[in-house]
């Protein structure tokens, strides 16, 4: 097995401290994030400067290969792409390089680096508790985010609740970072049911579509109607998908149960 160790020229840190972290990866306790496919774990580098480490599960055996020849890595693509997010003029947690593990045939793991963004919330927060202080101008706040986000041809494919942290810069203003950067097109120009789409994914309620539909409308000048109308479409064929999975999965562990 080989290691293919990326750091970014711009940041304080070195090849040789970073393969110490990952070789240690498995000793470090410090979960930021604990998932089955993927975790996140958060470590102080030598600058003094929190990190979080996000590692990539070994692929599946077709990916193995595609990731091994013809596809960049996760980690590879969350690196470039927070790159070319800070250079297009938006945030994320300061991208510190990428780690591959790979033979000579297949692709194992991968980690990603990034600093660690002391954040207020997530979107999610607000999902979950209709209460939340400012919510109302924070969803616009968001709204002209991703607007401009869609300007620059920006089309984040997990822009979901969890992946956009928030923090406060101000009494009534915000700042929004994404993370987990992966899957993202970039485009020339945004038509608008890929707009439309890309706020599919953030929340269930009606009237928090409401909310960032209706200040969209706004944005783009066209009838608050037509936004709400679109966009709650778009957000209900998201939700039957969603739930059309999660039923198939319950029946398939059912079944998988049984035998």
């Amino acid at each position: 097995m080989s290691q293919n160790i990326v750091i970014n020229p711009n940041y304080n840190t070195t090849s040789q401290e970073v393969k110490q972290i990952i070789d240690g990866y498995d000793s470090i306790n410090d979960y930021v994030a604990k998932g089955d496919r993927n975790s996140i774990k958060k470590v102080t580098l030598a600058n003094n400067k929190i990190a979080t480490i996000k590692s990539f599960k070994i692929p599946n055996i077709v990916n193995k290969y595609v990731y091994r020849f013809l596809r960049e890595s996760k980690a590879q693509r969350s690196y470039d792409y927070a790159k070319k997010l800070i250079d297009l003029g938006f945030l994320t947690p300061y991208p510190i390089g990428y780690i591959e593990e790979k033979t000579a045939l297949q692709f194992l793991k991968s980690y990603y680096l990034c600093e660690m963004v002391d954040a207020d919330l997530t979107y999610r927060e607000m999902v979950h508790d209709a209460n939340w202080p400012n919510r109302t101008e924070i969803l616009k706040q968001f709204t002209h985010f991703t607007y401009q986000l869609h300007e620059a041809g920006i089309e984040f494919l997990d822009h979901s609740p969890g992946n956009t942290l928030i923090k406060q810069v101000d009494n009534n203003k915000y700042d929004f970072y994404l993370v987990d950067l992966n899957r993202m097109n970039f485009h020339d120009s945004m038509d608008f049911e890929t707009r439309m789409k890309n706020f599919s994914r953030l929340t269930p309620h009606k009237e928090m579509v409401e909310i960032m539909a209706k200040e969209y409308a706004k944005l783009i000048n066209k009838p608050e109607q037509e936004v709400v109308e679109a966009m709650w479409n778009k957000t209900e064929e998201f939700q039957f998908k969603f739930h059309q999975k999660q039923t198939r999965k319950k029946k398939l562990k059912t079944l998988i149960g049984k035998k």
